[in-house]
C-alpha cells in the first residue's frame, strides 16, 4: 500500500488559512477583526500575508497559531497584468526565521520569468519556505513558472480570483507541472482582501498544532485542500487507487494521459462516499483525486507518486 501523506497515522487534521489580506497592506478589513473571524470559523491557524510586510504577530484576542509569512513579487512586461506572486512561510525567529516583524519588501521588475528564482533561493535561505500564487489572475502559463524551483506547492483554488473572475478555481496548470515529474503540492487559499473572501479555501494538515510542526507538513505535502468537503483516505493498493470522503456527488482521478471518466452516484443512491479505480499503465508518475459536494465544492488530494509496481498489470 501507498497512503498519500496527509492520511498516514493521522489523528487530525487541522484547518488553515495560507494568504490572506489585512489593513497592512491593500486588505479592506483589521488584522485583529480577520483572525478573530477565521477562529469563529474552526480554524486552528492561519498566515497574515500582507504584500511585501513580514508578520508574526497575532493582533487579536482569540488563541490561533499564526505562521509567520509575507507575499512578495516580481513583475515582468506588460501590457496587462504580468507577474508572479510569492508567498513565503517560515518558522519563529527564534527557530531561524531570517526576517524581522514588518519588514518591507521592495517590488521590483524583472524582464525574464527564470530571473525569479533569485528571489525563492533568498527567502528559502533565510528559513522559509514557498507557494506560487494565482498564476491565471498573474498572467503566466505554466511555461512562464515552471523552470521555477524550490517551490512546495502552487495554488489550485484562489478565493479572491475564483470570486471576481472566476478563474484560479480548479488546478489550472498543476498537471502540467506534476507530469514533467516536478513533485509539487496544491493549495486551496483565500487571498482574501474583504470579509466576504475569506473562510472560503483551506488546507487541513495532518500534524500537532504548533509552528514548526505544519511547516514540516506542509512542506512533505501531508495535507489536503477543501472548499468544504472532507477527504479521510487516499492510498495506492494491488494497482487500485482509493478515496473515502464525506458524501459527495462526484468523484474524479486525474493521472494525466489516461482519462478517468467521473464516478457518480448509482441510480437510487444520493451521494458517495467511496470510490476506487483500476491504474492504467502510463508514463504519468502520479494519480490524484478530487471530489464536488452538492454544493458543487471541491476538495482536491495532493498527488500519491506512482512507481511502476504500483500500477495495474
Amino acid at each position: 500500500m501507498k497512503r498519500q501523506a496527509a492520511f498516514v497515522d493521522a489523528k487530525q487534521h487541522l484547518k488553515g488559512a495560507l494568504h490572506c489580506h489585512t489593513t497592512r497592506s491593500d486588505g479592506a478589513d483589521d488584522p485583529a477583526e480577520v483572525i478573530a473571524y477565521y477562529k469563529q470559523n474552526g480554524y486552528n491557524f492561519m498566515a497574515l500575508t500582507d504584500h511585501r510586510r513580514y508578520n508574526y504577530r497575532n493582533f487579536s484576542d482569540v488563541p490561533m497559531t499564526m505562521l509567520p509569512g509575507v507575499e512578495v513579487d516580481r513583475n515582468l512586461p506588460g501590457p496587462g497584468t504580468h507577474c508572479h506572486h510569492i508567498v513565503s512561510l517560515g518558522p519563529l525567529r527564534e527557530d531561524g526565521n531570517g526576517f524581522e516583524q514588518d519588514q518591507r519588501f521592495p517590488r521590483n521588475y524583472i524582464e525574464q520569468p527564470e530571473q525569479t528564482q533569485a528571489l525563492i533561493d533568498w527567502l528559502h535561505e533565510n528559513n522559509n519556505i514557498t507557494f506560487y500564487c494565482h498564476p491565471m489572475w498573474s498572467g503566466t502559463p505554466a511555461r512562464e513558472f515552471e523552470m521555477l524551483r524550490g517551490n512546495f506547492a502552487m495554488e489550485i483554488w484562489n478565493t479572491g480570483c475564483a470570486m471576481e473572475q472566476g478563474i484560479d478555481n480548479n488546478a489550472a496548470y498543476w498537471d502540467e507541472l506534476l507530469i514533467q515529474g516536478q513533485q509539487i503540492f496544491g493549495v486551496a487559499v483565500d487571498d482574501g482582501h474583504e470579509m466576504a473572501q475569506h473562510y472560503k479555501g483551506w488546507v487541513r494538515v495532518n500534524c500537532e498544532n504548533s509552528v514548526s510542526a505544519i511547516l514540516a507538513a506542509l512542506k512533505r505535502g501531508a495535507f489536503y485542500s477543501s472548499c468544504g468537503p472532507e477527504i479521510y483516505d487516499f492510498y495506492v493498493e494491488d494497482g487500485q487507487a482509493h478515496i473515502e470522503c464525506s458524501p459527495v456527488s462526484e468523484i474524479r482521478f486525474v493521472h494525466f494521459r489516461i482519462p478517468y471518466k467521473k464516478i457518480r452516484p448509482a441510480e437510487g443512491e444520493n451521494a458517495l462516499t467511496a470510490a476506487s479505480i483500476r491504474l492504467r499503465e502510463s508514463t504519468t508518475p502520479y494519480i490524484r483525486a478530487e471530489v464536488v459536494d452538492a454544493q458543487s465544492r471541491r476538495a482536491w488530494t495532493n498527488p500519491i507518486f506512482l512507481d511502476r509496481e504500483d500500477l495495474a498489470k
